[in-house]
């Protein structure tokens, strides 16, 4: 076994871990490696151009290509569940919505973690340094779209407004001023108060490329000397090259290229920093003996540091496409069906950088709240974060989309997605062997709880009034297969047997206070009981938050930077 040494070492390139990387190797005292399991982002058009973002996954070459347990909430469906395999991990393969969240969500973080420095008013400052707005790709005016003094202009990752206008954009705001009550505007769902529908903020650039971790933190950082960088090497075990008293330090990582390949050991004289994410840490946490201490010897699996909590607390959103027929010829359904179509387009953001492909596909997000009348508070309490949280997200798409059906070979459709954005499950994240290139078990648990399902019923039916405006008149022709259904258990079926996922997963090694018995971080991210090691991802977050997670991952990669940088000065 060979052995190497590194200053910090780093697991995962990802959306936290570039960050990381790059934020640490601006001290030039430092020496940080960055091992990444995935392939370089270069040269993969599909993550450049972001009206392309859907095809990067599932089972494709920079995913990790997952599937679920058999889901209860789901009639024991099993769905695909990937991550980012590939410099940049999810931030290069996913759907580059830039949401925030709210600012109960934060306030929440610091409550449970009895740490201000997570609360809205102090992680601001992270979200505007994360973050650089820029004109849509197609320069038009934004003003009333987007309010520019809450957003950072100079951070790394660009942030644009869609720049391609579709046939449904004027109808959704047209119809925010006709159901005004129920769906009022919000002319910036990133100010902490995100009720109400607005236009979608995309990490994409004004020359219409993706934004990722890889391309805003990673790629200007490897000119660096002091930042190394390993790709398509797996970590297979975090090693504890101490104990005192009890406690275990970790020093070292053990990496392998192959099943059968050699190991190689890595030393880090300050620490290791784990932002495997959401899946790959509690993995690694497991394989290393840092874990659940009744379940590990089960696999021969010698248990170093007894943390109940690891791989608990799985948290995602459940997504379900609803499809309504209308009548149009030009909505998304007109370029899969016509290569001559999409090979112009495509040729138009090559030689400009605008058009369509330039555009992710979703130019509004609405976000909803239950009545606070609604019979389901009699049984169950309110998960979410408090006032300003949605329970549900709509998200309105010119085209068909689904991660259950395929396109249909005619018609042209209008969807709105509904998301459950608030929920109750909580599923878990375990060993399936102690082989490292083993998948884990991952079961989201997606509309497990009664309240899940309640909520994703009364989205639908939300929906189902969206349509109703008469923006909407001689637009809609009818609505598709059970959607057409008019009582709550056919609706609650339809659910069960087309809802997937939005892949947010978060919450298996979730941060709590100092104090607390519970959970698998203190609020300097340091894990529980041990020294040494460190984890910077979505895994850490002890709530999921109302919106796509990617900003508020940024944010908190932000922070982390800071505390890490201050813990070595």
């Amino acid at each position: 076994m060979l052995n190497c040494s590194a200053n910090p070492a780093e697991i995962s390139a990802g959306t936290a871990g570039s960050v990381i990387a790059a934020r640490l190797s601006e001290n030039p005292a430092f020496s940080v490696l960055v091992i990444e399991a995935g392939s370089s982002n270069q040269n993969i058009l599909a993550a450049e151009v972001p009206f392309l973002g859907s095809t990067l996954s599932p089972n494709t070459a920079v995913t990790w290509n997952y599937t679920t347990t058999p889901q209860i909430g789901l009639n024991n469906r099993t769905i695909p569940y990937p991550r980012g395999y590939v410099l940049g991990g999810s931030s290069t393969i996913n759907f580059e919505i830039w949401t925030r969240g709210s600012i109960d969500d934060y306030n929440r973080f610091a409550e449970v973690s009895a740490d201000p420095g997570w609360s809205w008013n102090e992680m601001i400052r992270y979200m505007k340094k994360s973050e650089h707005l820029v004109p849509p790709t197609d320069n038009r005016s934004v003003l009333g779209e987007v309010d520019p003094s809450i957003h950072g202009m100079k951070g790394p990752v660009q942030v644009s407004l869609g720049g391609y206008i579709s046939g449904v954009d004027q109808r959704v705001i047209d119809t925010t001023r006709e159901f005004v009550s129920e769906f009022p505007y919000n002319i910036d769902m990133n100010s902490g108060h995100p009720l109400g529908i607005g236009w979608t903020q995309n990490s994409v650039s004004s020359k219409g490329f993706r934004s990722s971790s890889a391309t805003a933190y990673l790629a200007s950082a490897m000119e660096r000397d002091n930042l190394d960088v390993l790709i398509q090497t797996r970590v297979t075990k975090l090693v504890a090259v101490s104990h005192v008293n009890g406690v275990p330090t970790f020093g070292q990582v053990e990496v392998a290229q192959t099943p059968t390949g050699p190991r190689l050991l890595f030393n880090a004289s300050k620490e290791v920093i784990l932002s495997g994410g959401s899946i790959n840490t509690p993995q690694l946490l497991q394989l290393s003996g840092v874990g659940d201490s009744a379940f590990l010897p089960s696999l021969n699996i010698t248990t170093i540091l007894n943390l109940g909590d690891v791989g608990k607390n799985l948290s995602d959103h459940a997504f379900l496409g609803n499809h309504w027929l209308v009548n149009s010829t030009s909505t998304f359904e007109a370029v899969g069906r016509n290569a001559s179509l999409a090979a112009d387009l495509l040729e138009q953001w090559n030689t400009t950088g605008t058009g369509l492909f330039s555009d992710p596909g979703a130019n509004q997000i609405g976000w909803m709240r239950l009545a606070p009348n609604s019979s389901i508070f009699q049984q169950y309490p309110d998960p979410s974060a408090g006032p300003t949280s949605a329970h549900y997200e709509l998200m309105p798409v010119d085209g068909f989309v689904s991660f259950v059906e395929n396109t249909p070979a005619t018609g042209f459709f209008l969807s709105i997605a509904t998301n459950v954005i608030s929920p109750l499950s909580r599923g878990s994240v375990t060993l399936a062997s102690r082989d490292p290139f083993d998948n884990p078990i991952v079961n989201p648990a997606l509309l497990e709880s009664p309240f899940d399902l309640y909520v994703m019923v009364e989205a639908i039916k939300a929906a189902k009034r969206f349509v109703e405006a008469p923006a909407w008149k001689g637009y809609i022709i009818q609505a598709v297969g059970t959607l057409n259904s008019t009582t709550d258990e056919d609706l609650a079926e339809y659910a069960r047997n087309s809802t997937s996922t939005v892949f947010h997963p978060v919450g298996t090694a979730r941060m709590t206070s100092y104090s607390s018995q519970d959970g698998v971080v203190n609020p300097n991210l340091l894990v529980k009981g041990c020294s040494g090691l460190r984890i910077v991802d979505a895994s850490v977050l002890p709530y999921i938050p109302a919106g796509h997670p990617q900003a508020c991952v940024y944010a908190l990669a932000e922070r982390a930077a800071d505390l890490i940088k201050a813990a070595w000065s």
